[in-house]
This record gives structure tokens, C-alpha cells and sequence, in this order.
């Protein structure tokens, strides 16, 4: 499935050794998306903050900071805590690992050797998700904006009914509706009208 520039995510690859980092490119390269490396767990923490991540791959076994601790570091961050965290390990893993993992927020395992089928599955899935939900942020925004645009459309022109017509309650009735349009009228972006 090939995405278009807009539509483009980025993945975070963290392993301490070139050769795996060459591995999964090479498995994610059909995505056609977005592979930014990192070699260590700090290398990963500053990626992370220096741009969004639709899933992350991480190694667990590195040297100075090992992937729990930088899942842990990950999920402990407002700005990152929500990107799903794909921990990598070696055969020999064991059930612990599974466990520590899924404690610390890991989204899921994938074990080495990896088969390029199912890594390039699992994270379509994140992917798909990550789409989901920018798509759902922007019409929720888009939404907002429109109907607040449309409430102050019905007050002003409720407004100009009451000002036209005779009587002291109407003219203040008039102000507070008024009144009300301006602070609709301040939540909008942008320049207003």
C-alpha cells in the first residue's frame, strides 16, 4: 500500500547495530514511508521529540539505555506517551520479557529472525490507526469551525431581527446577543469578521 506525500507517516527504527537498522528498512521500504534511524535509546528519545511518530520499532537489547528503558522513557512523555512502541528481541528471549514489556505500554513483540510479512503487517496496522486518528483531529477541528461559524451567522442575523424591531427590551435583548456572537466569534482561528 503506497501513501501519498500528505499522507506519509513517519516510523522510528532504534537498534544499536547497522545491520538490522539495513534489515528493517529494507523490509519497511515497500510501505513507502517515512524510516527515520536512531542507534540508542537517548538517540530515539530526541527523534521523538523533534517530530511525530505513527510506531516505533525498538530494540530491547542495546548497550547504555536497553529498549525498556527507552519504552519506559517514551510512555512517560506527554508528547510521546500514545505512539505504539514495537519491542525486537532475540529468540532467546523469554516470557519475562514479554511481561516487562506489556508493563512498561509496549504495544507489541516481534522476534528475530524477523519475517518480513508479518513485521510489514503489524505495522500497517499502527499505521492505519495513526491515519484514523489524524483524520478524525482534523474533522473534529474542521467541524468545530464550522458550526461555531455557522452559531454566529444565526446570532447575528437574530440580532439585526431584534435591533429592527421597536422597544427597549429588544435593544437590549439585541446588546446581550450581541454580546454573546463576540465571544462565539473569539473561538473561531484566524482573522474574524
Amino acid at each position: 500500500m503506497s501513501s501519498s506525500p500528505a499522507d506519509q507517516c513517519s516510523i522510528l527504527i532504534v537498534d544499536d547495530m547497522e545491520e538490522n537498522l539495513i534489515a528493517f528498512e529494507a523490509v519497511l521500504g515497500p510501505l513507502h514511508e517515512h524510516l527515520v534511524r536512531a542507534r540508542s535509546g537517548e538517540e530515539a528519545l530526541k527523534a521523538m521529540l523533534r517530530q511525530e511518530f505513527a510506531v516505533v520499532l525498538l530494540d530491547v537489547r542495546m548497550p547504555g539505555m536497553d529498549g525498556f528503558e527507552t519504552a519506559a522513557n517514551i510512555k512517560r512523555l506527554d508528547q510521546t506517551k500514545d505512539v505504539p512502541v514495537i519491542l525486537v528481541t532475540g529468540a532467546e528471549a523469554g516470557a519475562d520479557y514479554a511481561y516487562r514489556g506489556y508493563a512498561i505500554g509496549a504495544a507489541d513483540f516481534i522476534t528475530k529472525p524477523i519475517d518480513p510479512w508479518v513485521l510489514r503487517t503489524k505495522v500497517n496496522v499502527f499505521l492505519d490507526l495513526h491515519r484514523k486518528t489524524r483524520q478524525l483531529a482534523m474533522r473534529g477541528t474542521a467541524g468545530d469551525t464550522d458550526r461555531l461559524a455557522e452559531i454566529t451567522e444565526r446570532l447575528a442575523q437574530i440580532e439585526l431581527l431584534l435591533r429592527n424591531r421597536p422597544g427597549a427590551e429588544s435593544a437590549g435583548l439585541a446588546d446581550r446577543i450581541a454580546a454573546v456572537e463576540r465571544s462565539v466569534d473569539s473561538l473561531l482561528p484566524g482573522p474574524t469578521g
